[in-house]
């Protein structure tokens, strides 16, 4: 065959009856091969014509909430609670904050993530001018600000005194009374004025908080001067649009005694929900989307967890918002092999985001999450986010204390569905055997309150110290970026328009690809994952 000119290179491609690889529909179609996980396939490259820091990552978690990131924390004990929560919705994610405790101290969590950054606060913590310095302490202990309008009545809408600052109350005597320390030199803004200039005056003017009044002098609101410095530090914050408080959700059983927690949780601010339970596909989830649907109409509710498209049907058609898709694939979970219950990850987020998507629902992919090229496989498959429980376990926003384990910095990790987790008791001074039984959230969501021997679907273990999140979602960040131009497009939503026009193509991968895809034929080496 003569060569051909170089020129030509493009228009003979075009000839070839069929492109490289293969579509995602073939990729996937497990009646032939079994089912995938994300080790079993790559995605292969596209065209480049753009840098990487214009790719867009913003993605829909559920109905109503976009996302900066598709990072979703999972309501674990080891991993969610409220510095996880804030930090993650900081950098573009949003957090789950865990049911394995009191609905008092979950609600609390919720108003803590809640009260760290906002727009105008309508509804500042007040005192009155006899409260004791004491107090001003209490309420910075227990929801980690200061700065608190002093009013005539102790309550918005009422004639403004002053203000306690920290300083303020240093060196004081706690039982003094807070008319003695307020500061009383006050800028202030009347009410009716825009963020805009309400953020301009508190830059002006170099003061920590700026209350807004009423024309008769009574405090109507309040702005933080700290809330511009992390606008400024944290610029893909997930916010709602109307308050610009922090995104924040929380999860929740399926029980009765589950209703009055959420009724908390909606008071404290919450954003969305999630109903936890391993198998979503129950009467009891049902009912509990119905009820919530019906009792919170402004609330988004995420179900599951489901692994086929007939237990995404039931839960849709209840009017889920959103669905959480795994079962057994986290790397803490033994469902699989314990139950013999369950589906490969990969092929069970195409299938049920395939499904799902043609109803408007957003589907988050829930374990088997181990690495930035695992995210971006789960979003090509349909997912809009990722649950990540291992991924962010052991940084220094997981709960728990470090520790050292055969010579490593390393925190607690449990599956929720270990023995440690459902036996977990509560630590009150008053304990009941009622209340035990209502606040195990773990053996609830496996649906084993009542049984006397529990079996355990998952794991206790530990995990090495990661670091700070605010340094490790970046790199995620900046992963996903490179890996969509790679494939040579420009954001989420036209990468799943591509995968589905079969533009984007895959390429299976046998166990020796698998081996030669990861680092191999050295004698040693150190893998740093970022810098």
């Amino acid at each position: 065959m003569p060569e051909m000119n170089a020129n030509d290179a493009l228009a003979h491609l075009k000839s070839y009856e069929e492109r490289d690889g293969l579509s995602v529909q073939s990729l996937m179609d497990s009646k032939t091969r079994g089912g995938l996980t994300y080790q079993d396939f790559l995605v292969l490259p596209g065209h480049i014509n753009f840098d990487s820091a214009s790719v867009s990552l913003k993605t829909k978690v559920s109905r109503n909430i976009e996302l900066s990131a598709p990072f979703v924390s999972s309501p674990m004990d080891s991993v969610t609670e409220t510095d996880m929560a804030t930090y993650i919705a900081l950098m573009g994610g949003i957090g789950i904050i865990h049911h394995n405790n009191t609905p008092e101290e979950q609600a609390n969590m919720v108003r803590q993530v809640k009260k760290f950054e906002n727009g105008f606060i309508t509804d500042p913590i007040c005192l009155k001018p006899t409260a004791k310095v004491s107090d001003v302490l209490d309420i910075k202990d227990k929801l980690g600000f200061g700065g608190i309008p002093i009013t005539e009545s102790g309550a918005l809408h009422s004639k403004l005194l002053g203000i306690v600052t920290a300083r303020d109350i240093q060196f004081q005597n706690l039982n003094a009374e807070v008319k003695e320390v307020m500061t009383t030199d006050l800028v202030t803004g009347n009410h009716g004025i825009n963020l805009e200039e309400a953020n301009k005056i508190l830059r002006v003017s170099k003061k920590g908080k700026l209350p807004i009044v009423d024309s008769k002098g009574n405090l109507s609101a309040l702005l933080a001067r700290s809330d511009l410095l992390k606008n400024l530090n944290f610029p893909l914050a997930s916010k709602h649009p109307e308050t610009k408080q922090l995104y924040c959700g929380a999860s929740v059983g399926t029980r009765d005694a589950d209703k009055e927690r959420l009724r908390l949780l909606v008071e404290a601010g919450l954003d969305v929900v999630i109903l936890d339970s391993s198998q979503g596909n129950s009467v009891y989830q049902i009912n509990m989307l119905k009820w919530t649907k019906e009792n919170f109409k402004k609330l988004d509710v995420i179900a599951g967890n489901v692994v086929t498209r007939e237990q995404a049907a039931q839960l849709i058609s209840a009017g889920a918002d959103g669905l959480r898709i795994g079962m057994g694939s986290g790397s803490i979970c033994i469902t699989q092999e314990v139950m013999a219950v369950g589906r490969p990850q990969g092929t069970a987020v195409y299938a049920v985001a395939e499904f799902a998507n043609q109803f408007g629902v957003p589907c988050i992919a829930d374990g088997g999450i181990g690495n930035v090229g695992h995210i971006v496989k789960a979003v090509c498959l349909g997912a809009s986010a990722c649950m990540m429980g291992g991924m962010l376990a052991g940084t220094t926003e997981s709960p728990g204390e470090y520790f050292y384990h055969q010579g490593q910095r390393v925190k607690a990790y449990r599956g929720m569905g270990s023995i440690d987790a459902m036996q977990h008791k509560l630590k009150k001074k008053s304990a009941t055997a009622e209340s035990d039984t209502k606040d195990n959230a773990a053996s609830g969501r496996y649906f084993s309150e009542s049984d006397s021997v529990k079996v355990a679907q998952g794991v206790s273990g530990d995990v090495v110290d990661k670091g700070s999140i605010t340094k490790f979602l970046p790199y995620l960040y900046n992963g996903l970026q490179h890996s969509l131009q790679d494939m040579g497009e420009k954001s989420i939503t036209e990468l799943q328009k591509s995968v589905k026009d079969g533009k984007v193509r895959f390429e299976l991968r046998t166990a020796s690809a698998q081996l030669e895809g990861g680092v191999h034929g050295l004698n040693s080496y150190t893998k740093r994952l970022f810098a």
